[in-house]
């Protein structure tokens, strides 16, 4: 069985990032002229890159992120078990003071082991990792050897420490930012490295535009 390579970015930027808005799954946002930007970049530097597959979650912002590689034919699937995690009652939502301080109590009561717990109406990491699961083995199992995989911040935290064979507890331990790029590769035996993390290097010339 060949080894897989995953090339894992996070979209490019919506005006919900932009805002310090809540976006999780429930939010069906269009990245904005930088995450286009953002794009456009990215495939520039990896478009030589021989991919054989292309997986997006089923939120159009994930989408629209690579859609350079679309374009070039290369085969591709939506996977709903990749979409970010729910916010409940929080999508949409401003992060005020009295939010912030909310959502870091979730935060702290993640890192300490918690991980059923969830915000109001929304998703806990133990459910995103149920679904996650199997998105991970449809990706592994699924045709082709080199693998582009866009998905979106607290959901690519919970994928990483899945397929690294870490705690969830630690998953902050992934940082991120808009089309951001983490490179793994597999060694066998189902384990993977990280050769490359929270990689923007191709965005340099962003600040050039």
């Amino acid at each position: 069985m060949n080894r897989k390579k995953i090339y894992l970015v996070r979209h490019g930027q919506t005006d919900f990032n932009l805002k310090g808005v809540v976006q999780g799954s429930g939010i069906d946002a269009d990245i904005n002229e930088t995450g286009k930007k953002q794009a456009q970049l990215f495939f520039e530097a990896y478009k030589d890159i021989p991919f054989d597959h292309l997986y997006h979650t089923a939120l159009i912002r994930t989408k629209q992120s690579i859609q350079g590689f679309l374009e070039l034919g290369i085969p591709f699937e939506a996977l709903p078990e990749l979409n970010e995690i729910s916010w409940g009652e929080y999508e949409g939502t401003p992060m005020t003071p009295n939010e912030s301080q909310y959502y870091h109590h979730m935060l702290n009561q993640w890192k300490i082991g918690n991980l059923d717990y969830a915000i109001a109406g929304g998703e806990s990491p133990n459910v995103v990792a149920a679904r996650m699961i199997k998105g991970i083995e449809k990706i592994i199992n699924g045709p082709g050897e080199t693998i582009l995989v866009c998905m979106h911040g607290r959901a690519m935290r919970i994928f990483l420490s899945l397929i690294m064979k870490h705690d969830l507890k630690h998953m902050d331990n992934y940082e991120h930012q808009n089309l951001c790029l983490y490179l793994l590769e597999e060694k066998g035996n189902g384990a993977f490295e990280i050769l490359k993390r929270n990689d923007v290097g191709h965005l340099k010339a962003l600040n050039q535009l």
